[in-house]
């Protein structure tokens, strides 16, 4: 790969579930970006998210694109951390340091996972993205303040995410079991051929430390059964009202009261029998929404936010939690230098 241009290098990560994904870009060209990944997720402590894994991984990942691009150092660094909000902590106090010391970044952004799921999918424009997957947390902004609803995790929300589907559609199959109203045959049948027995079922999910994963893996089979089955065509129609309800809560109207949509995460890949309940639902309850399509990812979105950092057109507002920026002290040297 040629120089970068205009802007310098820039790097982006997305710390999630599923592990780590790490991308180095031309400032000036962000899609054009060499990538890596780690299929380990970062561990949380105590503490909190743990820097000195995220960095095990990170640091040799960012090392060997930065080679491949033979590009010295990255003008800023924008990493996006499932929980950052939450359990950042110490990604706040110890990463821009590090990145500073051993990368040599200039400008570091640390962004909750929903804001870089935000400028992946809208980039720098007012509007509202929910992010579903096993979770869900919707995401607004009029480029002045943040709003967020829901994302508090499978106990206490995730409403219409892939694990809140799961578990409904586990909850219809065990009433069915027991002969109680409300229960699905089809589902019964669907949770015996993917886990067993049903009155085994307890006893598979409740030890393991990934129930919300489990749980949301039986999602896509109620998707399947919804077409033939009223309980679970139910069951997505009321996921579709929370997704809804969540989108409300953040959408800001623009100045010509209109605001803008986007839906990404894995969980809109179970096609039309969820989308076409969602679509129904936001224009009902946002007449006013224009739905569009997600442009990106997070780790798109990463690059996004480093890219505007390094040119100086970052318009998505900062925030303690949600998106916090440092310009570390190599560059405060060099600036205070000239």
């Amino acid at each position: 790969m040629t120089g970068s241009g205009a802007g310098g290098w820039v790097l982006g990560a997305d710390s999630g579930g599923s592990g780590l994904r790490v991308a180095l870009a031309p400032a000036a060209d962000p899609p054009a970006a060499l990538t890596a990944a780690s299929r380990e997720p970062v561990r949380t402590g105590p503490a909190g998210i743990e820097a000195a894994h995220l960095l095990e991984q990170l640091l040799p990942m960012a090392r060997g694109l930065l080679l491949r691009a033979g590009a010295e150092a990255p003008v800023a660094v924008a990493i996006g951390a499932a929980g950052m909000a939450t359990l950042g902590d110490e990604l706040r106090s110890v990463l821009p340091g590090v990145l500073s010391r051993e990368l040599g970044a200039r400008q570091v952004a640390l962004a909750a996972d929903a804001v870089t799921a935000y400028a992946g999918a809208l980039g720098q424009r007012p509007g509202a993205v929910v992010a579903a997957g096993t979770g869900l947390i919707a995401t607004g902004t009029d480029l002045t303040n943040w709003r967020r609803a829901d994302g508090w995790g499978h106990l206490l929300g995730d409403c219409g995410s892939g694990a809140w589907i799961g578990r409904a559609g586990l909850e219809a199959a065990l009433r069915a079991h027991d002969g109680r109203a409300g229960g699905s045959p089809a589902l019964l049948e669907r949770l015996e051929d993917v886990f067993g027995p049903a009155a085994g079922l307890p006893g598979l999910l409740y030890p393991r430390t990934d129930r919300p994963a489990v749980l949301a893996s039986f999602a896509p089979e109620v998707a399947r059964c919804a077409a033939d089955d009223a309980v679970a065509a139910r069951i997505l129609s009321e996921a579709a009202d929370h997704i809804a309800a969540a989108t409300v809560a953040v959408c800001p109207p623009s100045s010509a009261g209109e605001c803008q949509v986007a839906l990404t995460g894995g969980l809109f890949r179970m096609g039309d029998s969820l989308l076409a309940p969602v679509r129904d639902a936001l224009a009902r309850e946002l007449p006013y929404a224009r739905q569009v399509s997600a442009a990106g990812d997070p780790l798109a979105g990463s690059l996004t936010v480093a890219a505007a950092l390094a040119c100086g057109t970052l318009r998505l507002p900062q925030d303690p939690l949600l998106l916090a920026l440092t310009t570390t002290l190599s560059e405060q040297t060099r600036t205070g230098s000239r």
